[in-house]
């Protein structure tokens, strides 16, 4: 029998799962996981929030990185590791909270975000939290939530008539959840994203090119 080697990363620093795109999500690539099925997802509770252009990010309670526990330092985190130090000492050490670092413009310029950045999941353990209970938790830290662009009961065309929603020049997609509670493990099934087609717009990445910030609404 195979002993698996032991972590060396602190109690929270877990890397975030990969959300697999939709069947109909045409932002999806050859290196992309894509659902086999929706059964996953007919509830009668859905939440539907807005996929924003940034850098998956976990705050917990040893201080944050970005999607890999190991990534490496850029000016782009600066603000996300000050902000994340203001949150950290308010968590248990089984608790992430997860999102997007915003401070660097990707494709999509955003001009007027509340904050830098947006939660969209609470981890307890392997549990991802119930929408509401994650909304609850985000008040009480002071973190904004990514939009919420639909809530309601599954149905056919729900995803298609989303997708004709969007502002695709502003708007890079959408992320969909079952508002309950589920384990990580049933990521696969349980959330998925639409990715508008050719999402990524430059053909520098954005960590090698010229640091821009987005805007934040001063209101």
């Amino acid at each position: 029998m195979e002993i698996g080697r032991a972590s060396c990363y602190p109690v929270g620093m877990k890397k975030y799962g990969r959300t697999f795109h939709l069947p109909m999500s045409p932002g999806a690539t050859s290196d992309d996981k894509i659902m086999s099925s929706l059964d996953g997802l007919k509830v009668d509770d859905l939440v539907v929030t807005e996929k924003m252009d940034g850098e998956n990010t976990t705050i917990h309670a040893n201080g944050s990185h970005a999607r890999s526990p190991d990534s490496r330092h850029h000016p782009s985190r600066d603000w996300l590791k000050a902000f994340a130090a203001t949150i950290s000492p308010q968590l248990l050490d089984d608790e992430r909270i997860v999102g997007e670092n915003l401070y660097a413009r990707h494709s999509v310029a955003y001009e007027a975000l509340p904050s830098y950045f947006l939660g969209f999941s609470l981890i307890i353990a392997d549990e991802v939290q119930a929408w509401d209970q994650t909304l609850l938790r985000f008040a009480e830290l002071g973190i904004k939530p990514v939009p919420t662009l639909y809530r309601g009961p599954f149905r056919n065309d729900l995803f298609e008539e989303l997708a004709r929603s969007l502002d695709f020049s502003c708007q890079e997609g959408f992320v969909v959840r079952i508002s309950g509670a589920f384990p990580e493990s049933d990521m696969p099934t349980r959330i998925g994203k639409y990715v508008r087609e050719g999402h990524v717009q430059s053909k520098r990445h954005w960590m090698k090119s010229e640091l821009v910030p987005n805007g934040l609404d001063r209101n």
